[in-house]
């Protein structure tokens, strides 16, 4: 009996819980999850300096001014085989080397590379050598812009927050069906848009999948719809597709500082002539794309005030001009094919021009027209097949961006 009672009671006490927390708990009992450290290694009790690739250094050439042993490059470089192609160094690159703590003779321990924002490689220096490769947490934000104009576009999304790269996206939707040179205090943007976004940073915008630009009752709509043949995406809510034959401007976000007119006070001669363009200001180096395909018709000096000159024949006898250029991009000249948005020269104030602008013209048959009431031709409409799909999108978006737009 006195057996089985000692049985018994080994066996209730093995099934009682106990926490890791019991003074008189084991310490192989609860065993510690493994730390991660970002970088695959623990830096807390390393020395840190910062610095960049200098220009033309060599991998041997870097890690030997690090301080690594000559006789490890070898074994470290073979190491990086298969991780690392150490002839694509580059200068400017940012690089961090960690040397233990020892302030008399301190060894280079640990060297981090970094690839780009996301991506770094990392160079283990003693010991048993290794190279990896580590990167960043990355997470994709699906996020509802509105902004109401006050100043200008851009301006305007600046101030409420938003980066360099989802404003430049965001105009390319309406690059060709809005001139945001012409925008009133009081238009209404607003726009569903997805990022990648890492330690705070927007790095990319995978899309702005709906959009409305309003002015008072009136709103424009576009909705991304990828129908897998390599063309437009973005159409209106009938399906239109938003690319047209032509930007709305050769250039982005300037000023208009003189506009189309057969009565204008000319700013050096003094005398009333016709001014048939829209002159945009803007700095000077200011890249000027072409509005639309065409052939470079003339890439010259023009001795009648225009200074460097780029006119481009397009279809349907439409004719461009772009004048008082600093240069001419590489490459154009007469007789060469251009495409919509392609770099064709940059602001300059050559010729009669009192300071950097650009004077751009249109012709339609040879007459001049208003760049600014210019109506371009639309590019092919949405394939009937896909129209239900559009539909079924865009009441979704919609009904979403009026959602939000309440609260």
């Amino acid at each position: 009996m006195k057996r089985l009672a000692f049985i018994a009671a080994a066996l209730l006490l093995a099934a009682l819980p106990f926490s890791c927390g019991q003074k008189n708990s084991r310490a192989d009992a609860c065993p510690q999850k493994d730390t991660v450290y970002p970088l695959g290694f623990l830096t807390d009790t390393l020395r840190l300096e910062s610095s960049k690739v200098r220009s033309g250094d060599t991998f041997a050439g870097l890690f030997l001014r690090l301080g690594l042993p000559k006789e490890r490059l070898y074994p470290l470089s073979q190491a990086a085989d298969s991780i690392f192609d150490v002839r694509l160094i580059r200068a400017d690159r940012p690089i961090e080397a960690y040397y233990t703590a020892d302030t008399l003779s301190p060894s280079l321990q640990y060297v981090v590379y970094k690839n780009d924002r996301i991506n770094s490689t990392v160079f283990r220096c003693f010991d048993s050598l290794a190279v990896w490769k580590v990167s960043k947490q990355v997470d994709t934000v699906r996020k509802y812009v509105d902004v109401t104009i006050k100043n200008s576009l851009w301006q305007d999304l600046v101030d409420a927050g938003e980066s360099p790269i989802f404003i430049a996206t965001f105009e390319s939707v309406y690059e060709w069906t809005v001139n945001f040179f012409a925008l009133h205090e009081g238009d209404r943007f607003q726009a569903i848009a997805r990022e990648r976004v890492c330690e705070g940073e927007v790095f990319d915008v995978l899309g702005i999948d709906f959009a409305v630009y309003s002015r008072g009752r009136d709103s424009l709509y576009a909705i991304r719809f990828d129908q897998g043949d390599n063309g437009n995406k973005y159409w209106n809510q009938k399906g239109e597709s938003m690319r047209k034959a032509f930007l709305k401007a050769p250039l982005k976000f300037s000023r208009i500082s003189s506009r189309f007119t057969y009565h204008r006070k000319h700013p050096i001669y003094g005398t009333v002539r016709p001014h048939t363009g829209v002159d945009y200001a803007a700095p000077a180096g200011t890249p000027v794309h072409a509005l639309g395909d065409g052939t470079v018709t003339r890439a010259s000096w023009d001795s009648h005030g225009g200074g460097n000159y780029v006119k481009i024949s397009h279809p349907n006898r439409y004719e461009t001009g772009y004048m008082h250029l600093k240069g001419y991009a590489k490459g154009i000249r007469p007789g060469v094919r251009v495409e919509q948005g392609q770099v064709i020269g940059y602001v300059g104030s050559t010729g009669a021009s009192t300071g950097p602008h650009l004077d751009f013209r249109v012709w339609k048959n040879g007459t001049p027209i208003d760049p600014l009431k210019m109506e371009s031709p639309s590019s092919e409409p949405l394939k009937a097949a896909n129209k239900p799909a559009l539909d079924s999108l865009f009441r979704m978006y919609k009904a979403e961006v009026d959602s939000l737009a309440k609260k």
